[in-house]
């Protein structure tokens, strides 16, 4: 097998750094070693990449993304090859997506649908979680066969969406106790549906129709109470849960008692809830506020709804970031919304920007180096069994690399992203760091801001069951 060799860097774990050089071999890291090591055998190299000054991390892993999802009359504009593309220039070699059964339908002709789209088209490697959209004997009876045969270990359920995508509790329970038995992980959009839609009917009698009523329609103690509604039942069926989204402090807050009393209790964000903010962005004027419009809502900044966030990443009460990367184009998708608030597609797309929005946190004291590692690479890949294939520099695992450099600069927008969006949410942000080069599985599929890979490399991901478990 062709040996490539990194040489210089400051190798970043979860646990830490360290000054190392890395051997890989095929598609697999061969070894690690002090600097200058592998001197001796350089020469054999097929390329030999200098990151002297430069950071070398596992691949990020997205384990939340909705490629080409159907959703309020339209599709997510990213399709598999264009989102995993995208993906790897932000220095994220792994995603997971979401494969959709809805009411009525079957779970089994959902995940092959979802094979249907990715096979073939992706440049980076990829899994499936499972949308349990209508809980029956049947669709319990199919969790169990994913999980033991088709390596899908997690099924989202929703607390939201009425005649979409809801299941009442009693159906959640079933759910809960089905994976309790399969050591299988609940995946949960933690928002009071039913009550949701009430708000919504009233708000637009009253004419309010503007984009920053998605949010007002949508308030914390939705997200508040569904969360803690999913964590008792998860006691009850003595299920892992893993809340995603979260965007409310109060929330998050509900998952940290959870976590203390030591449940099985995990909590996902993404960079819209630690960046953006229902004053700046979804209020903005007229029609722009719709680009901002994801569920769950961007929250008040004045309520320290991002600060708590934040804080949550670093003392692991929130375990994991990702980005529920679900893109729409202003023109013709968001305008389907356009004098009524409730018809704007939900979702932004971020699934370029992760690694350097997280990067950023390091630079303003927010996070450490081996945090921003643990909750964008590591913890990802234990959650969802990917680990020790998938998240850490090791001998043995995927050559998943990415070499950053910290002396580097990324100016978020639409002129330069590679997501097939006609906009960007965070438009103007400067990070003071930069992806630099991306090996997925050893072979280099981002060098001198260019794509060097092939769509339809990337595999698909069978997984374990999650490793955080008691």
């Amino acid at each position: 097998m062709a040996l490539t060799l990194i040489t210089g860097g400051e190798v970043i774990s979860s646990s830490g750094a360290q000054s190392a050089d890395l051997l890989i071999d095929g598609d697999l890291i061969a070894a690690l070693g002090a600097p200058g090591y592998f001197d001796a055998i350089a020469g054999t190299c097929e390329r030999v990449i200098d990151a002297k000054g430069k950071y070398v991390l596992p691949g990020g892993i997205d384990v939340h993304t909705h490629m080409e999802l159907p959703f309020g009359g339209t599709f997510a504009s990213d399709t598999f090859e264009s989102g995993t593309i995208a993906a790897a220039f932000g220095g994220t070699t792994s995603i997971i997506d979401f494969a959709v059964q809805r009411t009525g339908e079957d779970v089994h002709d959902g995940l092959a649908s979802w094979h249907e789209k990715a096979d073939g088209n992706c440049a980076i490697d990829y899994g499936f979680h499972q949308i349990i959209g209508g809980v029956d004997d049947a669709s319990l009876k199919a969790m169990a066969d994913l999980t033991l045969h088709e390596g899908v270990s997690s099924f989202k359920l929703f607390m939201a969406y009425p005649g979409i995508f809801y299941s009442d509790d009693g159906q959640i329970l079933r759910a809960m106790q089905t994976a309790a038995d399969l050591g299988a992980m609940i995946m949960m959009h933690a928002e009071n549906g039913p009550a949701i839609d009430v708000l919504v009917a009233q708000a637009l009698a009253r004419g309010e129709t503007d984009p920053r009523f998605h949010s007002l329609t949508r308030p914390v103690e939705m997200e508040e109470e569904a969360t803690h509604r999913a964590i008792m039942l998860a006691k009850v069926a003595k299920a892992p849960l893993y809340i995603v989204h979260m965007s409310a402090r109060e929330a998050v807050e509900a998952v940290a008692h959870a976590r203390h009393l030591g449940a099985n209790v995990f909590g996902e964000t993404c960079p819209q809830y630690l960046y953006l903010s229902l004053e700046e962005h979804l209020a903005r004027p007229g029609f722009e506020g719709a680009a901002y419009v994801c569920s769950t809502p961007l929250r008040s900044r004045a309520e320290g709804h991002q600060d708590s966030l934040w804080r949550a990443l670093r003392t692991n009460e929130l375990s994991v970031v990702s980005t529920d990367h679900c893109p729409f184009c202003m023109k013709d998708q968001k305008e389907l919304g356009l004098a009524n608030f409730s018809k704007i597609p939900n979702g932004i797309g971020s699934v370029e920007h992760r690694m350097d929005l997280l990067y950023q946190g390091v630079v303003t004291g927010e996070l450490s180096l081996a945090r921003w590692v643990e909750i964008a690479c590591t913890t990802p890949a234990r959650m969802f069994g990917l680990y020790p294939k998938k998240g850490v520099i090791a001998p043995g695992s995927d050559a998943d690399v990415v070499i950053y450099d910290p002396r580097g600069t990324t100016d978020i927008g639409v002129k330069s992203h590679h997501m097939n969006m006609d906009h960007s949410a965070y438009e103007g942000i400067h990070v003071d760091g930069r992806v630099e080069t991306v090996l997925a599985r050893g072979r280099v599929i981002i060098e001198n801001n260019s794509f060097t890979g092939a769509t339809g490399r990337g595999a698909f991901l069978r997984r374990g069951l999650s490793q955080y478990l008691l």
